[in-house]
C-alpha cells in the first residue's frame, strides 16, 4: 500500500467504480477482522468512489513474523463462513477481485465446494482462453461436478477466506502481517494458501508449517495447490492476457488424467 505521506491515511479511489466496489471491500475487511486472527486494515471511511484506510509502515518480515502469520491465518480460517461461496458478513450480492466481478451465492450449492469452485470461480473466467484452454478447464469442472475426491481431497468446512491472498496484499508492519484488499468469501482454506505460493511470499515454508501446526491440513494438500491456483491464473489471463492463459491451460491439463 504505497503512500508519499507516511502515517497519513491511504486513499484508494476509482472514478466510475461499479456499485459496491468499495463497499464490499470494507465489508470483507470487517468480516476478516471479526475472526480475531490475522490483523487487517480497518476502513476509516467508505464511499461510492473511494475508501480511506490507515497507513501501514512496512519493514522486512522476520522468521518469527512468518510463524505468527501462519498461526493467525489458521484462526481466521477457523472462524468459518455460512457456506462455500457466501459473501462476507454484512454484505449481500457479488464482490470483486481486482477490477473483475466475483460471484457469490446467497445459499449453498448442491455439490459442495467442488460445484461452487467450478461454477463460480472457473467457468466465469474461461472466455480469456482459446478453445483448447476452455476444453481443458471444462474437463476440470466435470471432475469437480462429480465430486472426485482424488482431485478435491476430503470435505472441508467453509473457511473465512481473504480470497486474493497474494504477497502484495500481505503487508509487514511494526506488529507483523497486516492484510489489505480482500476478495473475502466463504471457501476452501487451501485456496488462500495456494495463492500465497503463486507469486511467492517471504518465509513461506515457515508460514505453512505454523499454519499446519495450528490447524492441520488434510493429507495430500500439496498435490491440490495447482487446483486452487487455477482460478487466480484465469483471473490474470482475463486481466492481462499473455502467458497467463497458456499457464492456466497447462495447469488445467495437468489436473485431468
Amino acid at each position: 500500500m504505497p503512500s508519499s505521506r507516511p502515517d497519513e491515511p491511504f486513499r484508494k479511489s476509482r472514478s466510475g467504480a461499479p456499485d459496491g466496489f468499495f463497499g464490499v471491500e470494507a465489508a470483507g475487511l470487517r468480516w476478516l477482522a471479526a475472526a480475531g486472527g490475522v490483523s487487517v486494515v480497518e476502513p476509516l471511511s467508505v464511499g461510492a468512489a473511494e475508501i480511506l484506510l490507515p497507513y501501514v509502515r512496512q519493514r522486512p518480515p522476520t522468521p518469527s513474523d512468518a510463524d505468527a502469520f501462519g498461526a493467525a491465518l489458521a484462526r481466521t480460517h477457523r472462524a468459518g463462513a455460512p457456506h462455500h461461496g457466501s459473501p462476507p458478513g454484512g454484505w449481500s450480492g457479488d464482490g470483486f477481485i481486482a477490477t473483475l466481478a466475483l460471484p457469490h451465492t446467497p445459499v449453498a450449492l448442491d455439490g459442495g465446494w467442488g460445484r461452487f469452485y467450478a461454477d463460480l470461480r472457473l467457468t466465469p473466467y474461461v472466455a480469456a482462453l482459446d478453445a483448447a484452454g476452455r476444453r481443458a478447464v471444462e474437463a476440470v469442472c466435470e471432475r469437480l461436478h462429480d465430486g472426485d475426491p482424488a482431485l478435491t481431497g476430503p470435505p472441508e468446512p467453509p473457511a473465512r477466506l481473504h480470497g486474493d491472498l497474494w504477497s502484495g496484499n500481505v503487508l509487514w508492519g511494526d506488529d507483523g502481517a497486516v492484510l489489505v484488499d480482500p476478495a473475502a468469501h466463504g471457501g476452501h482454506r487451501e485456496t488462500d494458501l495456494a495463492m500465497l505460493a503463486l507469486f511467492g511470499l517471504p518465509h513461506l515454508d515457515r508460514v505453512l508449517a505454523a499454519y499446519d501446526e495450528a490447524y492441520p491440513l488434510a493429507g495430500g494438500w500439496r498435490d491440490r495447490v495447482a487446483l486452487h491456483q487455477l482460478h487466480p491464473l484465469l483471473v490474470h489471463a482475463t486481466l492481462f492476457g499473455g502467458g497467463y492463459g497458456t499457464r492456466a491451460t497447462a495447469l488445467a491439463r495437468s489436473l485431468v488424467p
